[in-house]
C-alpha cells in the first residue's frame, strides 16, 4: 500500500494493464473496451491507495490525445462537408440536440451538480472525450472552492462510468439486432445488395488482392521479327508498352529504340496487363520468367500538389508528360484520404491525392518534380505537431460571452480545433508536417488512458457515495439517451431522409462515435457496407460531441 501510494506512476501504469485487461474480457458480443476498464480499475484503486497524481499530467496527455483526434479525422470531416452527406449531418444535429437536452433536463429535474450531469452526458453518449472537456471546464468554473471543483471533477469520472455500461450495452444490441427488426430486413442481406449495387469497378475489400493486376511483366520470344525495332513496339496506337530488356543468347543488351529485334530473342515487356498481352502477339509466345533478364523498377509515393492538375485524368496527366511513355513510368494506384480508387485512364484527379508511380527510377524522379512531390510519412514532424497543440492551446484560452453565460473552448475544444485543421492542411500536400497513420494512433489511445486513469485515481474515494446517493438514475439515464437519439435519427433517416438501412445503421453507430457497435454490425453484416454511413457521422460527431461538455458547464455552472 505505502509503496503504490508514495509512486503515483506506477498506479498509473498498473490502472493501465489491468484495465486493458478487463477491457478484453467478452460477455457475448459485448467487450467494454480498454478506456472502460483503465476507468474502472483506476476507481478502483484509487479508493483503495489514496495516490495522487498532478493535474498537469492530465492536461497534457488529454492535449495530446484530443490534437491527434482532430489531426485524423480532419481529412475526411472536411471532405464530408458537402450536399451528398448532407442528410448525414441531420442525424449529428439530432444526437447533439437529445443528449444536451436530456441532460440539461435530468440535472433540472433532480437537482444534480454539474460534475454529475457532465458525466451521465459523457457516458451515456459513449464519448470519453467530453469527460476531458467537461472536466477541464469546471476547473474553470468561477466561485468554486478548490474542494468543490474536486468533488464535482470526480463526479464527472463516476457518473460517466456507471451510464457509460448501460449506454454501451445498448447501442452494442440497439443497433446490431432491434434495428433491423424494425426496419423488416435481413442486414446481411441488404448489405450485399447495397454493396453490389453501389461498388465501383476493380472494388476491393480491406483483405483482397487483385487476382489480375493492372500492370504486369511478361516475357517473350521473338519468333516474328520482321525488322520491328523496340521503338516500334513502345510507339503503337493506345496505351504504350515498355521494353525493359532484350537478351540475345546469353548477353543482354543495351535497350535503344533503333534496337531490332532478331529470332529468338528475349524481350521483357512492362505496362497495363491489357497493352503487354497484345503487343506480346507481335512478338511470339509469352515464356517463363528468364534469369538475367528482370530489371528492377523503382516506386514512388507522389502527392499531387500542381493546380493545374486539379479536374485531370489520369489520361490527360499521361498526354501532358511524355515521360510516362518515354520512360516507362506508370500510374498504378491513387489514395484519396483513406480510400483506394482505381486506377485507370478516366479517373480524375484532384489536389492532395497520392499516386504510386512505378518505373525507371530516373524517369521517376523527372515525373514527381513536375507532378507533386514526394511523400513524407516516415517519421513524426515535431515542430508541426508541437505547433499545433500550442495553437489549439491559445485557442482555448479565447473566452466568449452569450448574455452573461462565459464559454471558452478549452485546451480541450481548441486543441480539437486545430488538430482538424492542421490535420485538413498536411492532406492538401502531405510533404510535410508527417504524422504517421501508427504514431497518431498510438498517442491518441495512449493520451486518453493516461487522462482516464488520471481522471479515475483522483475520482476513486467519492465514487461509492455517489452511486449510493443516486442509485437507478444513472442506468437510467444511460439507457434514454442512447434510446431517444437513437430512434429519433432511425425514423427520420428512413422515412425523411430515405437512407439505405445498412447506411443508416451504421450511421447511428458513428453518431454515438461507438466502436464496438459497428464492430457488432459489421459482424452481423458480415460486410463493411455500414462503415460507410459510420465513417461519415463519426468523423462530425467526434468533433461536435467534446464540444457539448463546455456548452452543458457553462449553462449550469452560471
Amino acid at each position: 500500500m505505502g509503496v503504490l501510494k508514495d509512486h503515483p506512476e506506477l498506479v498509473l501504469f498498473v490502472s493501465l494493464a489491468l484495465g486493458y485487461l478487463v477491457g478484453k474480457l467478452r460477455v457475448g458480443p459485448l467487450t467494454l473496451g480498454g478506456i472502460c476498464g483503465t476507468l474502472i480499475v483506476s476507481l478502483l484503486l484509487g479508493a483503495w491507495t489514496k495516490a495522487q497524481v498532478s493535474s498537469d499530467v492530465k492536461t497534457v496527455f488529454f492535449a495530446l490525445f484530443i490534437f491527434a483526434l482532430g489531426y485524423m479525422a480532419g481529412p475526411q470531416f472536411f471532405r464530408n462537408l458537402n450536399k451528398k452527406s448532407l442528410r448525414f449531418f441531420v442525424l449529428c444535429g439530432i444526437e447533439l440536440v437529445c443528449v444536451v437536452g436530456i441532460a440539461l433536463g435530468i440535472a433540472k429535474a433532480f437537482d444534480l451538480d454539474v460534475g454529475t450531469a457532465s458525466g451521465i452526458l459523457a457516458g451515456a453518449a459513449t464519448e470519453s472525450a467530453v469527460v476531458g472537456t467537461a472536466t477541464e471546464s469546471i476547473g474553470n468554473l468561477a466561485g468554486l472552492t478548490q474542494a468543490q471543483i474536486t468533488e464535482y471533477q470526480g463526479n464527472v469520472a463516476t457518473a460517466y462510468t456507471v451510464c457509460y455500461l448501460f449506454g454501451l450495452i445498448t447501442i452494442v444490441l440497439y443497433c446490431s439486432q432491434i434495428m433491423p427488426m424494425l426496419l423488416r430486413i435481413n442486414l446481411r442481406d441488404a448489405a450485399r445488395e447495397l454493396w453490389e449495387r453501389t461498388r465501383s469497378k476493380g472494388s476491393l475489400e480491406s483483405d483482397e488482392r487483385a487476382a489480375l493486376p493492372g500492370m504486369v511483366g511478361r516475357t517473350y520470344l521473338v519468333t516474328t521479327a520482321d525488322g520491328r525495332t523496340v521503338g516500334d513496339l513502345q510507339s503503337g496506337e493506345g496505351e504504350r508498352v515498355t521494353v525493359e530488356s532484350v537478351k540475345r543468347g546469353s548477353k543482354v543488351m543495351d535497350v535503344t529504340p533503333d534496337l531490332e529485334l532478331t529470332l529468338s530473342d528475349l524481350v521483357l515487356l512492362v505496362g497495363r496487363r491489357a497493352n503487354v498481352i497484345e503487343a506480346g502477339r507481335l512478338i511470339g509466345p509469352e515464356t517463363p520468367g528468364v534469369p538475367g533478364l528482370d530489371s528492377p523498377l523503382a516506386s514512388r509515393q507522389v502527392s499531387v500538389t500542381d493546380k493545374g492538375l486539379d479536374g485531370r485524368t489520369i489520361d490527360e496527366l499521361q498526354q501532358a508528360n511524355p515521360e510516362f511513355y518515354k520512360d516507362g513510368v506508370y500510374v498504378t494506384d491513387i489514395n484519396r484520404g483513406d480510400t483506394d480508387l482505381p486506377a485507370t485512364g478516366d479517373t480524375v484527379l484532384h489536389r492532395g491525392d497520392v499516386l504510386t508511380l512505378v518505373g525507371a527510377r530516373s524517369g521517376l524522379n523527372k515525373l514527381v518534380a513536375k507532378i507533386g512531390s514526394v511523400v513524407k510519412n516516415d517519421a513524426t514532424d515535431f515542430i508541426y505537431l508541437g505547433l499545433g497543440i500550442a495553437a489549439g492551446s491559445l485557442l482555448g484560452q479565447v473566452v466568449v460571452k452569450f448574455g452573461d453565460v462565459p464559454m471558452s473552448l478549452g485546451t480541450g475544444g481548441g486543441c480539437l480545433i486545430s488538430g482538424l485543421l492542421f490535420g485538413w492542411f498536411r492532406s492538401r500536400s502531405q510533404t510535410f508536417g508527417a504524422f504517421p497513420p501508427q504514431a497518431a494512433s498510438t498517442i491518441k489511445d495512449m493520451g486518453l488512458a493516461v487522462f482516464i486513469a488520471c481522471t479515475g485515481l483522483v475520482s476513486g474515494p467519492q465514487a461509492w457515495p455517489l452511486i449510493k446517493q443516486y442509485g437507478a438514475l444513472l442506468p437510467f439515464a444511460g439507457i434514454a439517451m442512447v434510446l431517444v437519439p437513437a430512434s429519433l435519427s432511425l425514423f427520420v433517416g428512413r422515412k425523411l431522409l430515405k437512407i439505405e438501412p445498412p447506411l443508416l445503421i451504421g450511421a447511428i453507430a458513428g453518431q454515438q462515435c461507438s466502436t464496438p457497435a459497428i464492430t457488432a454490425v459489421t459482424q452481423v453484416a458480415q460486410s463493411s457496407v455500414p462503415m460507410l454511413g459510420y465513417t461519415i457521422t463519426y468523423a462530425l460527431s467526434n468533433f461536435l460531441l467534446p464540444l457539448t461538455g463546455p456548452l452543458l458547464v457553462g449553462i449550469l455552472g452560471n
